[in-house]
Formats: structure tokens, sequence, C-alpha cells
């Protein structure tokens, strides 16, 4: 018999098998990669560095979407904000991967580029050293939270009594359709109109 044509195994399908299995679940085992594969566990850990090796192929694939060359836009705030919305998109396509990416550490070589970028932005726009990560982490802090929002229901207060609290009703009506992409961008606003601040502080 002839080889077969592509591999039975190899990175790019355990990865792809991992994400379908995380965004059912929320979570994966090496053994349920192999059996949606049809393989033994044993014949995927020769393709991947144990399950934490699985995780940065997972972080690789999502982060993949994100498009970092937002980072080159003028000005550095405006290059903030774009890098921050794409970061949105590509972490609300596969919202129950966020918990499982946020605790663990990120070692994907692809991944650190592009936090280097965000780093050397930083620093070019004149931020001290010491307020980089900060900045950074905080803007993760909102862009996950609000990727995370996307995912939920769109009703995510529900009243069986409106008499019982008539403010909050009067607000869910008067609220937007589009409540998630509204929070995301006042949060976002408040965010740099801070950062701004910081680093006037940081160039004095």
């Amino acid at each position: 018999m002839g080889r077969p044509r592509r591999p039975l195994l190899d990175r790019e399908r355990i990865t792809t098998t991992a994400l379908e299995i995380v965004d059912e679940q929320g979570e994966f085992s090496v053994p349920q990669i192999a059996r949606r594969l049809g393989v033994q566990t044993a014949s995927v850990y020769h393709h991947v560095d144990g399950r934490d090796g699985i995780v940065e192929l997972l972080r690789e694939r999502v982060a993949a979407a994100i498009d970092g060359a937002t980072l080159e836009r003028e000005p550095w705030d405006a290059a903030m904000a774009a890098w921050a919305r794409s970061y949105r998109a590509a972490f609300a396509a596969h919202p129950r991967a966020i918990p499982l990416l946020t605790t663990s550490p990120v070692r994907a070589p692809g991944v650190l580029a592009q936090y280097e970028r965000a780093v050397v932005r930083l620093l070019d726009a004149g931020f001290a050293l010491a307020d980089v990560m900060p900045v950074i982490i905080a803007l993760e802090n909102v862009v996950l939270g609000s990727a995370l929002d996307m995912a939920a229901p769109e009703a995510m207060w529900e009243l069986a009594d409106e008499t019982a609290t008539p403010q909050l009703a009067r607000a869910l009506g008067a609220a937007p359709e589009s409540r998630s992409d509204q929070a995301f961008e006042l949060a976002l606003g408040g965010y740099l109109e801070h950062v701004r601040t910081l680093l006037d502080a940081d160039q004095l």
C-alpha cells in the first residue's frame, strides 16, 4: 500500500482539534484529542511537548488573528486602540479558550514577538520602562473582559418582577442592542485617557 498523501497526524491537526474541543467545553485533554483524531494518545505526544505544548499551540493559533501591523499606526494611542480592537476580535472568536490561556505562562515565540512590538511602540512613544507592562496588562484586562462579555447572552439580567427593580428595568430597556461594543469603547476610551495622563507625567 502507498503512503497517505497527508500525514495522519501533525501539529496543525492537533491544534485544530484541541481548539474545537476547547470551543465546545472550555478544556481539553490529550486522550480526547487522540480519540477525535482516531490515533493512540502516545502518537499525539510524538508531535507536541506535552499538554503545555498544546496550550502554546492554541495560544499561537488564536493570537495569529491579531493584526500586529496595527501597532505601527500613528499616533501611539491610535495604534494601541486598533491593536486592542483586533485583539478583542481574535479572542472573542474563542471565548472559552480565554481562561485556559490566561492561567498559563506565555511561551509561544510568535506571541512573545507581538508583545515585543507593543513594548517597543510604547517605549518609542516616551513611556517610562516601569510603566510599559502595566499599560499592556491593563489593556489586556479591558480586551479579554470584553471578549468574554461578547460571548455572554444578550439578556444577562432576567427580571421576574420588574416592580422590584424598576430603575434597573428602565436602564435595561434603554440599553442599545450593541451594548457589548459600546461598553468596550467606553472602557477603552477611559483607559486611553488615563494612559495619556501617565505618559505626560513620564515626560515631565
